[in-house]
């Protein structure tokens, strides 16, 4: 298996561990009966970690499509090479550090691990289309 494919599986149990973070404090925020209903009432404000828990999955989510493409794309095309894997390590390295680089709240680092993920899917990006 490519090293391409190889990292689109592990990002499938990293979305997981973003997953299971965001619901965790979710439902240590509103409680698992709150959060088994229909949730149908008004929700109070959710807790800084839950917040944060939520715009860290959401951060994640929005490369996530793109990376898949790019490692479909490039394992389709044959095209793996020096930049499309530089790009996957680069890519799921960066957003294996940012869930937890969201709580630490440390000045910047979390937009410096964002770039860093950026570049990644940049690499991937040129290493298929060109």
């Amino acid at each position: 298996m490519s090293i391409e494919l190889t990292y689109l599986v592990w990002s499938a149990a990293l979305a997981l561990v973003y997953l299971f973070v965001q619901s965790t404090f979710y439902r240590v925020d509103y409680g698992v009966d709150y959060a088994n209903s229909q949730r149908d009432e008004n929700v109070p404000p959710p807790s800084k970690l839950n917040a944060r828990a939520q715009k860290a999955l959401a951060n994640f989510l929005e490369t996530y499509a793109v990376f898949v493409a790019l490692a479909i794309a490039t394992e389709v095309s044959g095209r793996s090479d020096g930049l499309t894997q530089w790009g996957v390590h680069l890519w799921f390295w960066a957003r294996c550090a940012y869930l937890p680089a969201y709580f630490i709240d440390v000045k910047q680092l979390r937009s410096m691990i964002w770039v860093v993920s950026l570049i990644g899917l940049i690499l991937m990006f040129v290493g298929v289309a060109f």
